[in-house]
């Protein structure tokens, strides 16, 4: 499996909430480093379990170099007034999602951002 379809594939956690179907990509040994995960496997799969069902991740970009993958995404529908958008770094050992960091932020809308620039993509939300 290539490294950056094992992290868009580790994502559909957050859209289809398979659990089961989703730790297949988790390592025994994963290391989350967000201030908002639980340590271990059990981790992010106990956040997507906290989450509302409107929870959605959308992807824009995805960059990898040797082991270590940054997808670029919108967090929205996660029980906050504002979607998150994140840099996720992902480290993979033997195919599988070893260790994780990620950059979230508050998404601006257009009257805040003052480049005049979406955060993701090339619109606003509505």
């Amino acid at each position: 499996m290539k490294r950056a379809e094992g992290c868009v594939v580790a994502l559909t956690l957050f859209n289809k909430r398979d659990h089961a179907g989703a730790e297949r990509y988790w390592s025994d040994r994963y290391i989350p480093h967000s201030a908002h995960i639980e340590p271990g496997r059990e981790g992010p799969f106990n956040l997507v379990r906290s989450l509302p069902a409107t929870l959605r991740y959308e992807n824009q970009l995805i960059l990898a170099e040797g082991d270590y993958v940054i997808a670029h995404g919108r967090f929205s529908g996660i029980g906050r007034e504002v979607a998150w958008i994140a840099a996720d770094i992902v480290r993979f050992e033997e195919g599988k999602l070893a260790e994780h960091w990620d950059v979230p932020q508050e998404e601006a809308t257009k009257a805040q951002s003052k480049s005049g620039l979406p955060m993701l993509g090339n619109r606003f939300p509505d």
